[in-house]
This record gives C-alpha cells, sequence and structure tokens, in this order.
C-alpha cells in the first residue's frame, strides 16, 4: 500500500463496518464486565481472586495486543480480525462451560481468550484510520467508538435477559449468548475492506525505540494508558462493591449500561471537538472528569453516587482515550503503524492488567472508598504529561 493512498469513501466504508464490530465486540465485554466479578465471587477460592476473570481477560489482551499487530502485518487487518472473533466466541463458550461445571479455572481460559479477541478489537480505531487522510483521521477513530453505544445498550440487556436463563446455574447464559454474538462479529468483519502492505517493501520504518522516544508519543500513550487504567480499576470493582452494599445483578447492569453509554456517545462529537480544540485540550477534560467520577465514589455509597461516578467515568475515558489516540496516529508513518499501535496497545493493556487485579486486592483489603482514592494520582500523572508536551517543540508527521 502506498504510504499516502487515501481513500475517505473507503476509509467511511470501513469505519461503518467497523463501528458494527465494535458493537458487537462491546456488547460481549460489557456482559463479561458485568459478570466476571460476581462470577468470580461464586467459584474464586478467596474473595481476594473475585476479579481474577477480569483480570485474565486484560492478560489475553496484553500478551497477545502486539503479536496480533505482526500476525496482521502478515495476513491484513480482515483475516487478523476475523480470526481474533472466533478466538472469543470459543473463550466465551469456554467461559459457559466452567460456569457448569463450576470450574474457576475453565472461566479463568475462557476469559484470556476473550481478551484474544480484544487485542484484536483494540486495532478497530486504527484501522479505520488506515485510510483516511489527516483531516478525516479524528472523525473516522470516533465513529468506530460510536458502535459501543449499541454495545452499552445489547450488553446490558442481554445480562439481564440470560443471567438465569439456564438456571440454576447463573450466568451461564450470558456467556453462550457472548459466543453467539462474536460468532456474528466474524461475518460482519469479511466486509472490512483495507489492503495489505506491499510484501515486497521490506522496510519498515524508523527504529520503534525512535518511535516510542518522541514526546508525543510518550503522551499520547501515557494518557491512553492513564484514561483506561483508571476506567478499568473503577468499572472492575463497581459490581462487586454493589453487590455488597446490598445492590442487585440488575442495579449494576444498569449501571454499568450507563457507563458504556457515557464510554461511547460522545464519540458522536469527540473528533469534531478534538478537530477544533486539539487532542490536548480534550484530553484535560478526560482527566478532570475522572477525578469528578472518584469523587462521587468517594461521596457516598446510594445508588445515584455509583450511577453518576460511572457515568462521569465512561466520559473521562472517552475524551482522554480518543484524544490520546488521536496524538498517537501524528507520531508515525504508515509503515511503522503495526509496530507502533503495537506498542501502545501493549502497554496500555499492560496498564489494566495491573488495575483490574488491583481492583479485587483493593476491594478486599481495604473497600471501595480506597479504589476510588487510587484514581486521584493516576489522573494527575496524566495531566502532568499533557502539560509537559505543550512545553515542548513538536514534529507532527504528515502521513
Amino acid at each position: 500500500m502506498s504510504a499516502h493512498a487515501y481513500d475517505d469513501h473507503k476509509a467511511r466504508r470501513n469505519a461503518i463496518v467497523l463501528a458494527i464490530a465494535q458493537a458487537l465486540y462491546g456488547a460481549t465485554t460489557t456482559a463479561l464486565v458485568v459478570t466476571a466479578g460476581l462470577v468470580g465471587t461464586q467459584l474464586a477460592p478467596s474473595p481476594f481472586w473475585s476479579t481474577m476473570p477480569m483480570t485474565m481477560m486484560i492478560v489475553g489482551s496484553a500478551t497477545t495486543t502486539y503479536p496480533s499487530s505482526l500476525l496482521m502485518r502478515r495476513i491484513g487487518r480482515r483475516a487478523g480480525f476475523m480470526l481474533a472473533s472466533l478466538v472469543g466466541m470459543a473463550g466465551a463458550l469456554t467461559g459457559a462451560g466452567g460456569i457448569f461445571l463450576r470450574s474457576f479455572e475453565l472461566v479463568l481460559l475462557g476469559s484470556f481468550m476473550v481478551g484474544v479477541y480484544q487485542a484484536s478489537s483494540s486495532y478497530y480505531r486504527f484501522a479505520a484510520a488506515d485510510l483516511a487522510s489527516p483531516a478525516f483521521r479524528p472523525k473516522a477513530i470516533s465513529w468506530v467508538m460510536t458502535g459501543g453505544v449499541v454495545a452499552a445498550l445489547l450488553g446490558s440487556v442481554m445480562v439481564m435477559k440470560t443471567v438465569d436463563l439456564f438456571a440454576p446455574v447463573t450466568f451461564a447464559g450470558t456467556w453462550v449468548a457472548m459466543a453467539c454474538l462474536a460468532a456474528l462479529a466474524t461475518a460482519i468483519l469479511a466486509f472490512v475492506d483495507i489492503p495489505k502492505l506491499d510484501p515486497s517493501i521490506t522496510a519498515s520504518g524508523r527504529p520503534l525505540s525512535q518511535i516510542a522516544a518522541q514526546p508525543s508519543y510518550i503522551v499520547a500513550a501515557g494518557v491512553s494508558m492513564v484514561s483506561y487504567g483508571i476506567m478499568v480499576l473503577v468499572m472492575t470493582a463497581t459490581p462487586v462493591a454493589m453487590l455488597g452494599c446490598g445492590f442487585s445483578v440488575q442495579d449494576s447492569s444498569w449501571v454499568i449500561q450507563w457507563h458504556a453509554l457515557a464510554m461511547y456517545v460522545p464519540s458522536f462529537f469527540t473528533g469534531a471537538l478534538i478537530n477544533r480544540y486539539g487532542a490536548e485540550k480534550i484530553s484535560i477534560i478526560g482527566m478532570a472528569l475522572l477525578i469528578a467520577a472518584a469523587f462521587s465514589g468517594l461521596a457516598g455509597i446510594r445508588f445515584e453516587n455509583f450511577a453518576v461516578g460511572l457515568i462521569l467515568l465512561g466520559l473521562g475515558w472517552n475524551f482522554g482515550f480518543i484524544g490520546g489516540t488521536t496524538l498517537l496516529t501524528n507520531t508515525y508513518e504508515p509503515l511503522e503503524r503495526n509496530k507502533a499501535q503495537g506498542l501502545n496497545d501493549f502497554l496500555v493493556f499492560g496498564t489494566t492488567t495491573i488495575t483490574s487485579l488491583s481492583a479485587g486486592a483493593l476491594m478486599a483489603g481495604a473497600g471501595w472508598s480506597i479504589v476510588n482514592w487510587a484514581v486521584l494520582p493516576l489522573a494527575a500523572i496524566g495531566l502532568t504529561l499533557i502539560f509537559w508536551l505543550w512545553r515542548k517543540p513538536r514534529k507532527v508527521m504528515v502521513t
């Protein structure tokens, strides 16, 4: 593929296809988020490990993110995406089997496999930008993220409708439904149309160390790590915290649904805001919203505290993560995209692995308040990075 082969018409079509795929993937992982901690509470050997299924999904993402990027360089975006969604389907069925058999180990294995699916889906936003001109690129990324709006509605409703589908085996029906969504996503992804990089081109641009040493790359990756890490920390702990406060599975499903809507509804206009005000300013707003989410959680344990906090958490993630992603797309040439994107998402999912496991440990050892206090220093790191970037002279890659 030529280094300057922009095709905004094809980029728009890909963005629509990938938005649908994002919706199906997002519904799958929304269902996992709602049920993972509760399944862990039922099957884990101690409360300390209750969030381990969620952690294993993120471990699956962290360990396969970079290999997924390299694989797609060889076989193309479409084949790579379809293969990963099939692994996600198999993982959901494995998890369902673990719930039926009351095998915590099988649930963990299934969660890991769903994580492989997540690793691949994290490239949907980048794939939408592959053929987009610099002017259309922020919108293409945002379009894909709007698929999460459908995911938020579909995922939470699916949990409510399937939680007792195979009663008295709670949650098994939800995991079977997750497998069905992953299978449907495989069919949708067949319509992705992104040319493979020309195999005769063996050059891969600058060394990864040189790309990653750019101030813009450091800040882009750092803001994405902070945004995603905080979101996963609080979101993972929320269903467990709500259950401990006497709320039902349906209550936590509604809160996660509102949270997911807040994550993705702004994507309809986040790209336009970034074009107008810049990715840095939008990322700062994202950090401020994440801090506000923590204060809502610290204010009390009523339903409205959880609901408002998770809505603010979703909004903060959207502004911070899309802002960071947009910054990153300006730091590499087309031939460098796979390794640059791969390292970024490896760092992001490595961070979320730590924060998701920390959620269970903090909840078991110190409680819900400490989870929210932990947000503040992380958000401060994000703000520090952005202000540091503003003081640096930068060269923007025009790709």
